[in-house]
């Protein structure tokens, strides 16, 4: 049908009671949301001829995303949360000079309250029996002076690209830690180097994925939250070299200046310092902050989050 539909009487006079426009009370801004929500839907429905059966099999398809908890992933694989850094980097870019570490994806498997260490920590519990990792770095400002007593946050997959909390079969926070930076802003865990992961192959993100002719692959990766007081809060996370999906991850999140290269590691005298049983592979990834400009800046934005 034509546009004329959609801008007849009756259906604009349904859209503004739907979304409460022709009430006073409510919140004004949420209402005016809702109908230009209400009123691209409609539109959609109208321009590609979506059938009553087409429409309800999207609706039950909604009740599934929300049973099943994957509606953080499909944001994610469907571009909206890279989609919301790019804007706020934007946003950002308009109103100060400077530039610190590009933010990325948080994604939908970050667990509140892991274990908090000054300098240094083991992340693995030693049940997995993957390659050793040695990830470390630094926190600078922009002009590259250390970040002291920074939190950096850190979370990431095991080899078999399954998070703990929500792989039962994985220890209380294996593989969750929060380093404090030390004076000269420095950080290192103990770990092992972790696996990529597909989207749970029976899910609807997945299914949709499907429709599109996509896959639902993520390239081997590590997450990181990193604060400090007077700094802006970054949400990032950094990719390997080497894999495969590198630059074919189903959710955007891969970055200039967010990839590492896995170095091994053989020097008897490095083995011995860091007190490791023989060969390992090392990570280097610093962090720079910008300055916040707000209170808010130096808080990770409210989602729903586990055990927060």
């Amino acid at each position: 049908m034509s546009h004329s539909f959609i801008n007849q009487h009756t259906v604009q006079d349904l859209l503004r009671e739907s979304a409460g426009l022709n009430s006073t009370d409510g919140n004004e801004r949420f209402k005016s949301i809702i109908h230009r929500l209400l009123t691209n839907i409609c539109t959609l429905i109208d321009d590609y001829n979506v059938t009553q059966e087409e429409f309800w099999h999207a609706v039950n398809y909604l009740h599934e995303l929300g049973g099943r908890k994957e509606a953080a992933l499909l944001a994610a694989g469907l571009g909206l949360e890279h989609f919301l850094d790019l804007r706020q980097e934007a946003i950002e870019a308009s109103q100060s000079s400077e530039t610190g570490t590009p933010r990325t994806i948080e994604g939908p498997l970050y667990v509140a309250n892991a274990p908090l260490a000054d300098g240094h920590d083991r992340m693995d519990d030693g049940l997995d029996d993957g390659e050793v990792m040695w990830l470390y770095g630094e926190v600078k400002d922009v002009q590259g002076h250390p970040v002291a007593g920074a939190i950096v946050d850190i979370w990431h997959a095991n080899t078999l690209g399954n998070y703990s909390f929500f792989d039962p079969s994985q220890s209380e926070y294996n593989l969750r830690r929060r380093i404090r930076t030390d004076a000269e802003g420095r950080y290192s865990v103990r770990s092992i180097l972790p696996s990529g992961y597909g989207c749970p192959p029976d899910g609807p993100t997945q299914a949709l994925l499907d429709r599109l002719g996509r896959h639902g692959n993520r390239p081997a990766h590590i997450h990181f939250f990193v604060s400090a007081p007077g700094f802006k809060h970054l949400t990032s996370q950094i990719n390997l070299n080497g894999d495969r999906y590198l630059w074919d991850d189903f959710a955007f999140a891969t970055r200039d200046g967010l990839i590492a290269d896995p170095v091994k590691v053989n020097d008897p005298a490095l083995i011995a310092q860091r007190q490791l049983a023989g060969e390992h592979t090392e990570v280097r990834f610093d962090f720079t902050l910008c300055k916040a400009q707000r209170a808010e800046e130096e808080q990770r934005i409210t989602r729903l989050r586990a055990l927060e």
